[in-house]
């Protein structure tokens, strides 16, 4: 009598940690992924010098793929998660359009772009790109695309705060890239 209470009590268990694994994929949106790549280097790799404060500080060439179809727009942000002051943004671009699949290199860095595409205000101020400058040691600059469905109702200048609430519940999938910079 008693093992059959323990198997009742263990499926129980089972069914209950399954019904919240099930909840918990629900809440997180379950999203698909995106291939995130770039000609300049590779995942995990270095960054040239030419997209670094360093170097020329130009955004560097990004590419994408196996985007939902349902996907409205598309956005950008790149963070440094190794700054001493937490994840640093050096990049917020949104609303590019659903049939862009390519940032090229050097995205002007202006507010609206002749794509529509809007670019946030970065952590040092600025709109558009700003490339890597660690004070020491490698930093790792991820590179996130995300597929939206809708487009943000973000005005230009937009900072990361702004952005990560106007994305909540609008992610359909998302990529990420690494690259690594240091002096």
């Amino acid at each position: 009598m008693k093992s059959k209470i323990i198997i009742v009590l263990i499926l129980l268990s089972v069914i209950a940690f399954a019904g919240c694994t099930s909840y918990q994929n629900n809440t997180t949106g379950n999203k698909s992924s995106i291939s995130l790549t770039s000609s300049a280097f590779s995942d995990n790799g270095m960054m040239p010098v030419k997209y670094t404060a360093n170097g020329e500080n130009v955004s560097p060439p990004l590419s994408w793929s196996s985007a939902p179809a349902n996907t409205k727009s598309f956005a950008v942000l790149c963070q440094d998660p190794d700054s001493s002051s937490g994840d640093f943004t050096h990049w917020i671009i949104f609303n590019i359009p659903a049939n862009t699949t390519q940032l090229n290199e050097s995205v002007p860095q202006q507010g609206t772009l002749s794509n529509g595409a809007k670019q946030g205000t970065n952590d040092f101020g600025k709109i558009g790109y700003s490339g890597p400058n660690p004070p020491s040691g490698v930093h790792r600059y991820v590179f996130t695309v995300y597929a939206l469905d809708v487009e943000l109702n973000l005005n230009t200048g937009a900072n990361k705060n702004d952005f990560l609430n106007a994305i909540k519940g609008h992610v359909l999938a998302q990529g990420t890239l690494t690259g690594k910079y240091g002096k």
